[in-house]
C-alpha cells in the first residue's frame, strides 16, 4: 500500500548514521553507489540521490514498487517507503494523507495512527509534529469506514516526513537488511561449501560491509557436479545483492586430499579437512588482499564443530575467522536462508559420497589433530590454493 502519485522512495540508512560526519558522508556515497547499482542491475527506471542522512530515489508509479524492493535490498539500509512529496505546508499534507486514505479505505484495517516528524523550527513550518498528527488523523478518520485510532499497534501507520523544502508521506516502511554499505569494510575470504550455512555466513559479513571473496574446494569423489552447482547458485544469489563487485568463485582442487584423508586418517579425518580449508583460504587471502576467513560453522552443530574442535582447528592459520553463525540455532539459520534466497539452492540433492568417520573425534586438542594430519597437508593446501581456476558468476 502506498499514496497516489507516489514517485519517490524514501531511504533510510542503518549503522552509517552513528558514526563521525566525515565517515558518515563517505558510507553515505558508497550506500547511494551500491543502491544505484542494484537498481541499473533490475534495469530499474529510477534517479538516486544522495542528502544527509536519507537517500532518495526518484522513479515513476510503474517503477516505484520496484525501486522500493531495489532499495531495500541494499546492505545498510534499515527500511524504505513508497511516498508522495507535497509542499512542506499544513493543507498539502493533510490533503496527502486524507487522499491516501481515501484510495486504500477498503485495506486500511480496522486500526490506524498517524506518526509524523517535523524537522526544523516553528518559524520554517508554523505547525508542530502534534498538529500535523492530530489534523491529519482526523482527516484520515473522516475517509475511513468505522475506523479506530490505535497508537500502540495499528494496522495502519499513516506516516509523515517533513523537511524543510519537502514532506513525504507514506504508509509503510519494507525492512532492509541493516548493517554497512558494502566496500566500507576489507574484503574476506568466503569457504562456500553448498550447504545451507556458508551462504548465509556470508550474506552476514556482507551486511557487515565486507566483500567477500567466494572460495570453494572441488572434493572428487566426494563432491559431484551437483555438490558443486549448488556453491555456484548460492554464491550467485549473492552476487544478486552486489552487482557491482567481483564476486568469482575460486574453485580449488582438493580431490587428491579427500583420498588421502579417506585412507590415512581415522576420528581426526574433519578436524584435519578443515585446518587444510583455514590454510587454502589463508593463501587465497594473501593473494587478494583479504584481511579474514568466514565460515559456516555454528558450535556443536556437528562433531567438527565442538567448542573444542574449533579451538583445535583454527590455530592452523594467522588469520582471523570470522563465524557469525556461531550461536545461532540451524532452524533459526534455515529462516534466514530461505529469506536471503540461498536455501533451495543449498538443499538440491547433491548425492556425494560420505566423508565423516563412523566415530569422530569430538574432543580434540591441537595436539590430537597435528599428530593425526599428514605431515605435508599445509603444502598440499598451498599447491591446491595456487592451482585453483576462477568461475565466473
Amino acid at each position: 500500500m502506498r499514496p497516489p502519485g507516489a514517485d519517490t522512495v524514501l531511504v533510510r540508512h542503518a549503522d552509517v548514521g552513528v558514526k563521525s560526519g566525515k565517515v558518515q558522508a563517505e558510507m553515505e556515497r558508497r550506500l547511494r553507489d551500491n543502491i544505484e547499482a542494484i537498481v541499473r542491475d533490475r534495469g530499474i527506471d529510477a534517479e538516486v540521490e544522495r542528502r544527509w542522512s536519507r537517500i532518495l530515489l526518484h522513479a515513476d508509479a510503474d517503477s516505484v514498487d520496484a525501486a522500493t524492493d531495489a532499495a531495500a535490498d541494499t546492505f545498510g539500509v534499515r527500511s524504505a517507503s513508497a511516498a508522495v512529496v507535497v509542499p512542506p505546508e499544513r493543507d498539502a499534507i493533510v490533503d496527502a494523507l486524507a487522499r491516501t486514505a481515501r484510495e486504500h479505505r477498503d485495506s486500511v484495517g480496522d486500526t490506524f495512527a498517524v506518526r509524523a516528524r517535523r524537522a526544523g523550527t516553528t518559524d520554517a513550518h508554523p505547525f508542530t509534529s502534534e498538529d500535523l498528527e492530530r489534523e491529519g488523523g482526523a482527516a484520515v478518520f473522516e475517509e475511513l469506514s468505522d475506523p479506530e485510532v490505535d497508537l500502540n499497534d495499528p494496522d495502519t501507520t499513516f506516516s509523515v516526513e517533513c523537511r524543510k523544502d519537502e514532506a513525504f508521506v507514506f504508509t509503510g516502511k519494507r525492512d532492509g537488511p541493516g548493517g554497512l554499505p558494502l566496500g566500507s569494510q576489507a574484503k574476506v575470504v568466503a569457504l562456500v561449501s553448498g550447504g545451507i550455512d556458508s551462504p548465509v555466513a556470508a550474506w552476514e559479513v556482507m551486511k557487515r560491509g565486507a566483500p567477500i571473496v567466494p572460495v570453494y574446494l572441488e572434493l572428487g569423489d566426494y563432491g559431484g557436479p551437483d555438490h558443486e552447482a549448488r556453491a555456484m547458485e548460492t554464491v550467485r544469489r549473492l552476487a544478486d545483492y552486489a552487482p557491482n563487485y567481483e564476486m568469482g568463485v575460486r574453485k580449488v582442487p582438493a580431490g587428491d586430499v579427500m583420498d588421502l584423508l579417506a585412507e590415512e586418517v581415522g576420528p581426526a579425518r574433519m578436524l584435519v579437512y578443515r585446518r587444510f580449508m583455514y590454510r587454502v583460504a589463508e593463501h587465497v587471502a594473501r593473494e587478494t588482499d583479504a584481511t579474514g576467513i568466514v565460515t559456516g560453522e555454528a558450535i556443536g552443530q556437528k562433531s567438527s564443530q565442538t567448542a573444542r574442535n574449533l579451538g583445535a582447528t583454527s590455530r592452523a592459520t594467522h588469520l582471523p575467522i570470522h563465524r557469525p553463525l556461531l550461536t545461532m540455532d540451524k532452524s533459526a539459520i534455515t529462516e534466514r536462508a530461505r529469506r536471503i534466497g540461498t536455501f533451495r539452492d543449498s538443499t538440491i540433492p547433491a548425492g556425494c559420497n560420505r566423508i565423516a568417520p563412523d566415530y569422530p573425534e569430538t574432543n580434540a586438542t591441537p595436539e590430537i589433530v597435528t599428530n593425526a594430519q599428514p605431515d605435508d597437508i599445509y603444502e598440499r593446501a598451498e599447491r591446491a590454493a595456487a592451482n585453483a581456476t576462477l568461475v565466473d558468476i
